[in-house]
């Protein structure tokens, strides 16, 4: 009061709340899948995984359904594995976790046996991981961001496709040619190409259509992949699984580089 003025005083408290006890007053559960959980989808053990078929007990049976022959016992582990394995458990050395990029000794034979004077390869060239999805699953998410796109062969391996869309990542597929023992069509895989485009998948020998491709080809895919600037993934799984005729240096894209003479033409 000044005077015979009056003045009026209006006191506001105000109580600081933290937003993150606000978010989490919940009233119920609501635990809801990832968006990459909605998007993971693996075909082919959504079928496998599901049949419950009762073989004919008087015809013998030829599985066909997965691409793992050890299942079935058509390619028992060679006794040498298995009595390293049984020394490596006994010897109580490797008990612990290894390195991420696996042991040196072990990435060091690796190196040695796939080494070759056209591209030599040392320790630290080589990852090792729990089987080739594994490897798959690392190299695509080394070369590709959500939103690139990868070129894979059709038909071709299901993974491919689970693993990319998962990620955000646009496949985009590129026939193989029945008529020419499932070799790539140059032109169709050439066209599809854009600047989105992250790296090239080259499945050799082929699964699931078994074909081995010839050196010839091997050079013109490399000519394709060169001239637009694409990293190749060569998925070589079965590379050592072959029928005589094809040594592991006639199909194993590693061996190649692109001839100068190719890399103007373009042959289907």
């Amino acid at each position: 009061m000044y005077g015979n003025s009056v003045h009026h005083v209006s006191v506001r408290t105000q109580v600081s709340v933290n937003p993150a006890k606000l978010k989490s007053l919940r009233q119920r559960w609501n635990v809801r899948p990832s968006e990459m959980s909605k998007k993971t989808l693996n075909p082919i053990r959504a079928i496998v995984d599901g049949m419950k078929l009762t073989p004919n007990p008087e015809k013998p049976m030829i599985a066909l359904s997965i691409g793992d022959p050890t299942v079935f016992g058509n390619m028992p582990t060679d006794d040498t594995v298995l009595q390293a394995v049984k020394e490596a458990i006994d010897s109580h050395k490797y008990n612990g976790y290894a390195p991420s990029v696996g042991y040196q000794k072990s990435r060091e034979a690796v190196a040695n046996f796939y080494s070759c004077p056209e591209a030599p390869l040392e320790d630290k060239d080589v990852i090792l991981t729990s089987g080739c999805s594994q490897a798959i699953e690392l190299a695509i998410n080394v070369l590709c961001n959500p939103g690139d796109n990868i070129l894979v062969p059709r038909p071709g391996f299901s993974l491919y496709k689970t693993l990319a869309v998962s990620m955000g990542i646009q496949v985009k597929h590129y026939n193989l040619l029945p008529e020419k023992s499932w070799e790539i069509d140059l032109q169709h895989l050439e066209s599809l190409i854009d600047d989105k485009t992250a790296c090239l998948i080259v499945n050799n020998p082929s699964n699931p259509c078994g074909s081995v491709f010839s050196r010839e080809h091997q050079h013109k895919i490399l000519s394709v992949a060169s001239r637009n600037c694409i990293p190749i993934l060569a998925d070589e799984i079965y590379g050592d699984m072959v029928f005589p005729g094809f040594s592991r240096g006639e199909f194993c894209a590693r061996h190649y580089r692109p001839r100068s003479q190719d890399s103007h033409e373009l042959d289907q």
